[in-house]
């Protein structure tokens, strides 16, 4: 008998986007760190996410549904009074460049976490991009996870990098783009950078580049995994957040933290990502199959198989 995925608790933001680029306007739809993050994660192991956000008495229980569709545990979705945290943003036509028009914190302002005993003894903790403090208070909360894995952003990180290290020092992986990755090292070279923060911590650190994939870099080496190929990409916001979700929602389904485990998780991501941009906020993994993800993990695999030369 197949053994069940490791539980999962996911920490985060869920929140309302407005967002404009060159495919059109779409505004008051879902997003959030947590949203992407466990969605994804839902692919590989249903019935074992568990989500801890806040909202505000105005966010649409349609969003709600959808979690609860994808087998995500929402009893941690705390409804305050007030706003949903909100987020607006233009993306130029490169879909590279992006600019925020406007962000409204609302209820997330006050967001305090607080884990139920449904959470506290999840195996794999994943902390979003919140204040450093909080997810500080979360790693206070939950009792032995076999792997935490957090994201973190530039705001924080100049903003309160005193309260980053210390709870960096509490974290398995990091996740975290190019950028930031050269603002926390205080160095230009991701080589270098990533053995600096791994000095903080961090066993593991997963440097996200966009449209030229990732990088593991960990005890054992690194590991690269590609950017799938696409003709169509509509909406960039919330890769990052799919790309650990796929991350997570792997080691929780193989129910193993190995280098090759994390490897594949690596590819798990990727593939996530590789569905997120194809249309705007959550609307390709509502409609993906899981047929679809089984037919990319190929052609992901397809990208970088070679016969080895002899010279």
């Amino acid at each position: 008998m197949t053994k069940p995925p490791w539980s999962l608790v996911v920490v985060g933001s869920v929140a309302l986007d407005d967002v404009d680029g060159p495919f059109g306007q779409r505004p008051d739809i879902l997003g959030g760190s947590a949203s992407y993050c466990s969605v994804a994660a839902s692919f590989f192991a249903a019935g074992s996410i568990k989500l801890v956000a806040v909202v505000g008495d105005d966010f649409p229980e349609a969003h709600v549904e959808l979690l609860t569709s994808r087998g995500i545990d929402t009893a941690g979705l705390e409804r305050s009074p007030g706003k949903t945290f909100r987020w607006a943003g233009r993306y130029a036509d490169d879909l590279v460049t992006r600019k925020t028009l406007d962000t409204q914190l609302g209820v997330f302002a006050g967001f305090q976490p607080r884990l139920g005993e449904a959470h506290v003894g999840c195996e794999l903790v994943f902390l979003g991009n919140i204040d450093p403090v909080l997810q500080m208070s979360v790693l206070e909360q939950v009792r032995q996870p076999t792997l935490v894995a957090c994201d973190t952003m530039n705001f924080w990180i100049s903003g309160k990098p005193d309260d980053l290290r210390r709870m960096l020092s509490r974290v398995d992986v990091l996740v975290i783009n190019d950028e930031e990755a050269r603002e926390l090292a205080g160095v230009h070279n991701l080589v270098k950078a990533a053995r600096a923060i791994r000095a903080l911590g961090p066993r593991g650190v997963v440097v996200k580049r966009g449209d030229s994939g990732a990088l593991l870099f960990h005890e054992h080496g690194v590991f690269a995994a590609p950017a799938y190929p696409l003709e169509d990409v509509r909406d960039p916001t919330g890769a990052g957040d799919t790309f650990a979700g796929g991350f997570m929602g792997y080691l929780a389904r193989a129910r193993d933290i190995s280098p090759a485990a994390i490897k594949r998780a690596m590819i798990a991501g990727s593939v996530m990502a590789s569905f997120c941009v194809e249309d705007f906020s959550l609307d390709r993994l509502r409609r993906l199959e899981m047929h679809e993800v089984v037919d990319r993990f190929r052609a992901f695999a397809e990208l970088t198989n070679y016969e080895a030369i002899h010279l």
